[in-house]
């Protein structure tokens, strides 16, 4: 199956619509609610930790679970924020949405189609000024 047809067979499963979808140059980008989307028809089960929160520094782990057949995958990730990549003062908050993101993308190998959480937009726009 081609990387156009797994994205085209996320797309349906998960009932996502143009608005949740952004393509940039090099990637693709997945909303918020797209993120929301794929995590409820997959039914992703997601856990936070805050690992540290700080004045100018969060990092939030987020572990995931989701059945596929008879097993059950699981999978951490982190997000963080701070300053130089997140456009706002609310860090903790930020953490957590791109954890979400994170755990999500990585449950359904959808990072490995080349698709990204708009929530890492800051840290891709950060990265392309440097």
């Amino acid at each position: 199956m081609t990387k156009g047809e797994q994205l085209k067979e996320l797309y349906n499963d998960c009932g996502l619509v143009k608005e949740d979808v952004h393509k940039h140059a090099h990637y693709i980008i997945i909303t918020r609610t797209g993120i929301e989307k794929i995590q409820y028809a997959k039914n992703i089960d997601v856990v936070f930790e805050v690992v540290l929160c700080e004045m100018n520094f969060c990092a939030v782990k987020a572990i995931g679970t989701m059945q596929v057949g008879d097993k059950v995958e699981r999978i951490e990730t982190y997000g963080s924020a701070y300053q130089a990549t997140c456009n706002n003062k609310y860090y903790l908050e930020m953490a957590e949405k791109r954890a979400l993101s994170r755990v999500v993308l990585k449950m359904t190998k959808a990072y490995s189609l080349g698709v990204f959480g708009e929530d890492e937009a800051d840290d891709f726009r950060n990265r392309n000024q440097q």
